[in-house]
């Protein structure tokens, strides 16, 4: 079968997912309130995409496409007007997504379409082993400690479930079994889609947790039997399957063989510190998070200077902020992550700009017009570096900068102070350097 995308993009995409920012937290009273109201924006966003099909004989592009007919003949509450229905109550922005990809070309639109242009073939294919049960139109405004996102379901139902829907397919289906069921006979039915190998770990976690070794093990032993032995991501999938059913010494072997085929691979010196860890080799752990992340022998250090040109065409260096705490910031308008946290860098940015605090953004972008109209829109008032060469950045690469955002922290000397400065610790780690 002709793959529609990599794995690997799959599982990037999944690990941004994964890994962006999440709703702060309503009042229960409100918050409440407003997943009942999004739910039925949900259910006649539901009825205007049934509409839609049944009038066109496809899916809508983009859910602005179903504005102004459609909406107006699902809507169940009149005093919404119909571009209201597109957007939730808990959403503060106003129809401005966090993943910028998921950006309705149209209009305002809160909800993440899932049949949108860039992911149509994909989730098409996910639809094949899932079924109806998996998310048309999702909302990722409510999250609280039951849940992150709110979905419609191809099948018109409303569910709670985590950010990403892939590593706890349960969420979708009425019990385990009925979600063991449709994984097992899904990954039956399409065994050669390269696409879907993520399932197998998913349905080894299920069987496990319903107290069935035996088919978690069939299906281990059924996916090695295919196992192509080049193939490092379908190694990672069958690690991830080892480590479910807790075979340290099997995944020991399993990825020190890894090592010797791909030696210059820090996902899977990851893995393999990962794995030390657990078995308690602390110090053959600490070697090889390393040299997964070279960064971390250089925190305490002084960081290598750099010399570059901002987008004005200015040099600059690190070296012309020395005896100020810096913020070096990997990132890109195309990274969600990146976009998720701007507000809190911004935050800390302004709070600590007086105190000795400044910031270099380091963009791995390659549109410069979509770069700049960033900056503008969201009035970011740092100097950025911009080669428009991507992952292949000067700065980036001099760096080993593999994965974004990476906000590097640097003291007044020079030194790092952390490569993972995010969040709430980023704030922290800020107002604790300028005091120095």
């Amino acid at each position: 079968m002709k793959a529609i995308v990599t794995v690997g993009i799959v599982l990037s995409l999944l690990v941004s997912f994964a890994h962006a920012e999440e709703a702060i937290p309503e009042p229960t009273e409100q918050h409440e309130k407003n997943v009942e109201m999004c739910t039925e924006n949900l259910l006649a966003i539901g009825k205007a995409i049934e509409a839609y099909q049944k009038e066109h004989g496809d899916f809508p592009a983009w859910l602005s496409d179903l504005y102004p007919k459609h909406l107006a003949e699902a809507n169940p509450l009149q005093h919404l007007s119909e571009a209201d229905l597109l957007l939730c109550p808990s959403d503060k922005e106003g129809g401005k997504p966090i993943y910028t990809p998921n950006t309705d070309p149209e209009m305002p639109v809160s909800y993440s379409y899932e049949l949108n242009p860039r992911y149509r073939e994909w989730k098409t294919e996910q639809r094949k082993v899932y079924g109806d049960a998996m998310p048309i139109v999702r909302c990722r405004h409510h999250a609280n400690e039951d849940f992150v996102a709110l979905n419609l379901s191809f099948s018109s139902r409303v569910y709670r479930s985590a950010n990403t829907w892939e590593f706890q397919p349960e969420d979708m289906y009425e019990s385990l079994e009925e979600a063991i069921t449709t994984l097992a006979a899904g990954i039956q039915e399409h065994p050669d889609n390269e696409n879907l190998v993520y399932v197998y770990p998913a349905l080894v976690r299920l069987y496990m947790k319903v107290e069935r070794e035996e088919d978690a093990e069939n299906l281990i032993n059924r996916y090695k039997e295919a196992l192509k032995p080049d193939s490092i991501r379908e190694h990672f999938v069958l690690g991830d399957m080892l480590e479910i059913m807790n075979r340290n010494e099997e995944l020991l072997q399993l990825f020190t063989k890894l090592e010797e085929l791909f030696p210059e691979n820090r996902s899977v010196f990851r893995k393999l510190a990962e794995i030390h860890e657990r078995l308690g080799n602390a110090e053959l752990a600490n070697e090889y998070r390393i040299k997964a992340d070279p960064a971390l022998a250089l925190i305490g250090k002084p960081v290598p200077d750099f010399s570059a040109t901002d987008l004005d065409g200015t040099p600059i260096s690190l070296a012309q902020y020395r005896g100020k705490v810096v913020l070096l910031d990997f990132w890109a308008v195309w990274c969600g992550p990146c976009i998720a946290e701007m507000p809190t860098v911004k935050k800390v940015y302004d709070s600590y700009k007086d105190e000795g605090f400044d910031i270099i953004g380091i963009s791995l972008d390659t549109d410069e017009q979509r770069l700049r109209d960033y900056l503008e829109e969201n009035e970011i008032p740092w100097r950025q570096v911009f080669s428009g060469k991507g992952w292949e950045s000067p700065v980036s690469r001099q760096y080993g900068i593999r994965a974004i955002p990476a906000p590097w922290l640097i003291d007044k000397d020079g030194t790092l102070i952390t490569h993972q400065a995010r969040g709430e610790k980023l704030e922290r780690l800020v107002a604790e350097a300028v005091q120095k």
